[in-house]
Parts: C-alpha cells; sequence; structure tokens
C-alpha cells in the first residue's frame, strides 16, 4: 500500500498571500440541522389542559302555536262545545209561598202592552239584562191576559197557559223566552204573578246572582 503524501508546506509569500485573501472573506452562519418530525413533537412544549367547566344545559323554547294551529291539532272527532246555561229551578218553598201570597213586592215592572213579537224579545232581554246588572233578584214582566172575556188566573198551577181560553201571544212566547238559552244565565226562574200584580197575566222573574 502506498503511503499518503504529505503536504508541502506555504512559503512566506504564499501565508501572506492567504492571509490577505482570508480576511476579505466573510464566515457564513453555522446551519443547524433540519429536525424530524419526530424530534419536533418531542420539542413541542405539552399543551395546557383547560380547567374543567360545568356543563350548562340551555332550556330549549317551547314553540309557541297559533289560534288557527292549536285548532287544527285536536284529534278529528273532537268538537269543542261551549258550556251550556243551567237550567231553571224551583224556588224554595218558603219564596214561593211568599211570591203566591203577594208578600214580595217586585223590583223593577217591564209592560209589554203594545210590543210586538220582535220588539218584546228585544226588550225583555235588555230590560232583564239591566235589572240584573244592578243587582236586582225579582222583577215583575206584564205580558197581558188575551182577549177572551175571562180570562182565568191559575196561581196554584204551573201549566196554567194550558187552559181552554183565547190566549194572547206574548203570553205564550214570553215563558219559551225566560227558558231559552239565551236567558237561563240570567234567569233562575218564574212563576205567575199575584192579581194584585196582574195575576194570569204577568209573571214573577227570579234572577241570578250578579257575580
Amino acid at each position: 500500500m502506498a503511503k499518503r503524501r504529505q503536504p508541502r508546506p506555504l512559503s512566506p509569500e504564499e501565508k501572506k498571500l492567504w492571509h490577505q485573501v482570508a480576511s476579505t472573506v466573510t464566515p457564513l452562519e453555522k446551519r443547524r440541522p433540519a429536525r424530524s418530525k419526530d424530534e419536533a413533537e418531542d420539542a413541542a412544549p405539552p399543551p395546557v389542559p383547560e380547567p374543567n367547566r360545568p356543563a350548562v344545559s340551555v332550556p330549549r323554547a317551547k314553540p309557541v302555536k297559533t289560534r288557527l294551529e292549536a285548532k287544527n291539532t285536536e284529534p278529528p272527532g273532537f268538537v269543542i262545545r261551549e258550556k251550556s246555561p243551567p237550567p231553571l229551578a224551583r224556588l224554595d218553598r218558603r219564596t214561593t209561598q211568599r211570591l203566591s201570597r203577594g208578600q214580595m213586592e217586585p223590583e223593577a215592572v217591564l209592560d209589554l202592552h203594545g210590543h210586538t213579537r220582535a220588539t218584546a224579545d228585544m226588550a225583555l232581554s235588555r230590560f232583564l239584562q239591566s235589572a240584573r246588572g244592578r243587582g236586582l233578584r225579582l222583577v215583575l214582566v206584564i205580558t197581558g191576559k188575551g182577549n177572551a172575556p175571562h180570562a182565568r188566573h191559575t196561581l196554584h198551577s204551573t201549566d196554567f197557559y194550558h187552559v181552554p181560553e183565547r190566549k194572547a201571544v206574548l203570553r205564550q212566547l214570553v215563558p219559551e223566552w225566560l227558558g231559552s238559552e239565551n236567558l237561563r244565565g240570567i234567569v233562575a226562574s218564574y212563576q205567575p204573578a199575584h192579581p194584585r200584580h196582574g195575576g194570569g197575566g204577568a209573571l214573577y222573574v227570579w234572577l241570578r246572582r250578579k257575580r
């Protein structure tokens, strides 16, 4: 194997020339070798864990249904009916006896003489509503006895309108109106008036209490 040749030493002129050239050269920055992906991950600082926060549940707002939507969601065949007024009732025995003997004075009077069927219906409704609004309980409605020469007064009978005589139209209609749904919410009961208050041609009407 051949021996490696030793380099020749520089002469003084060559050393001087080398130093002149080296003084004009700017040294380069030392580059760091590129790190692999695993080394970069190992060198990265560990992530700071966030503090545990309690879970907050946000309540869901209930959808608001319009009247039309609520009406359409009812099951088929389901019909909402308004509450009908209570039926007419009999008065207690003491009140009935006092009325039959004419011992109670009506607090207001409605005379339907001269009214037609249409005007009498409206007048009766307005009169009863006004009386109840004022807190009255006992009123008198005069219907007339009819055109028969002898209109009988059956004071102690509930079917006194069925006697064989010629009856006035309003005398038949007023009891029907008092028992209708339109007035049952106002009227509690009624019965024939005492002779001194009109007898068979008038009615005592007992009104419900104002709520």
